[in-house]
């Protein structure tokens, strides 16, 4: 089982990427579960059709430490085992303690035990934090590769070199790695150029290039993925292209993270700053 956790700056696609590919990969016959590690619990919405999901914090509330498996886990497009694990009330205690305590109950549970044949564990991660709790892919080896879902935007850019300033941090304790960055456009001048020259001056490899299209946000009204919805669409095809890319990938690095000023001759290079 291959065990991949999905991070980048808020707002730039993770949720939305992270289900359409697995959507991709469920379509390739592949064993796949989704972990949703946001408090917002929206990382799993797609694959169940807009089903609000309990999640694992709110459960073990409700109803305690005696919870099955089913009770904290359904099944969605294409048998996907979807999960989230949900945050503390507003204003109250730490949302990355969620995703431990998540995992841990998965863990306990059974469902990466071996009976259940996965090929793949997702972990779609908030934001672009990478300390405390909302590390614990990285910092546990719960996660084996990373991907980091990035556009030609500074912030996003700046986000993702933060990201693999962490992955530096714990890949000898943990043994993980960096398999590609994933461009999710928003059609910024020179854009792929420029990822793929960031992916280059990081050591690693711009996976696939996402374009924008609205067909994504059609599908996300009707609460599904793409591939679900329209699946002769051309965006369609382009999750499908970086399901296969990740599911033959073989590039996995330890990064070289850029010093900011570094960062910042990339984004004049390409006139982003003109």
């Amino acid at each position: 089982m291959r065990k991949i956790a999905i991070y980048g700056k808020g707002g730039i696609g993770k949720s939305t990427t992270t289900q359409n590919t697995v959507a991709g990969l469920a379509e390739m016959g592949k064993k796949v579960m989704v972990v949703g590690c946001d408090p917002k619990a929206d990382s799993t919405r797609l694959l169940l059709g807009g089903l609000v999901q309990k999640t694992v914090l709110d459960t073990l509330r409700d109803e305690g430490e005696d919870v099955e498996l089913e009770d904290i886990m359904k099944t969605g497009y294409g048998n996907t085992s979807c999960t989230e694990s949900g945050g503390p009330e507003p204003g109250v205690g730490c949302a990355g303690r969620g995703i431990i305590t998540s995992i841990n109950m998965l863990e306990q549970l059974g469902a990466y035990d071996d009976d259940k044949e996965l090929d793949y564990a997702f972990y779609d991660v908030l934001g672009d934090v990478v300390c405390g709790g909302f590390a614990m892919p990285i910092r546990d080896g719960k996660a084996q590769e990373i991907y980091i879902v990035v556009s030609g935007e500074m912030m996003a850019m700046y986000a993702a070199n933060n990201i693999c300033k962490g992955i530096v941090k714990f890949a000898d304790a943990g043994g993980v790695r960096l398999g590609g960055l994933i461009c999710n456009s928003r059609k910024v001048d020179n854009e792929k150029e420029m990822i793929e020259q960031l992916a280059s001056q990081l050591g690693t490899q711009m996976i696939h290039f996402v374009p924008r299209d609205n067909q994504v946000q059609r599908a996300e009204i009707n609460r599904k993925t793409v591939i679900d919805f329209s699946p002769e669409h051309a965006q369609a095809d382009e999750y499908r292209t970086l399901a296969k890319k990740i599911n033959e990938n073989e590039m996995f690095v330890v990064p070289k993270p850029l010093e900011i000023e570094e960062l910042e001759k990339l984004l004049i290079d390409f006139g982003i700053a003109n």
